[in-house]
């Protein structure tokens, strides 16, 4: 069997925990701020963690991370 390639796009937007979970940053943050709170921007700031119903899928993608 041949290995499984690791999928380039994900690899760049998701980390892994020393738990097993996966790290992402939120979206929403790049432009058209002036309309969004502080409030929003700063809770935004703040890591994410993906589900656990896309944390299947998740090792598919990463079978190395």
């Amino acid at each position: 069997m041949p290995k499984m390639k690791t999928h380039r796009g994900a690899a760049k937007r998701f980390r892994k925990t020393a738990s097993g979970r996966y790290k992402r940053d939120k979206a929403f943050r790049s432009h058209i701020l002036t309309k969004k709170s502080q409030k929003r921007k700063r809770n935004l700031r703040k890591t994410g963690y993906v589900s656990k119903a896309q944390e299947k899928t998740m090792k598919k993608l990463l079978p190395y991370l």
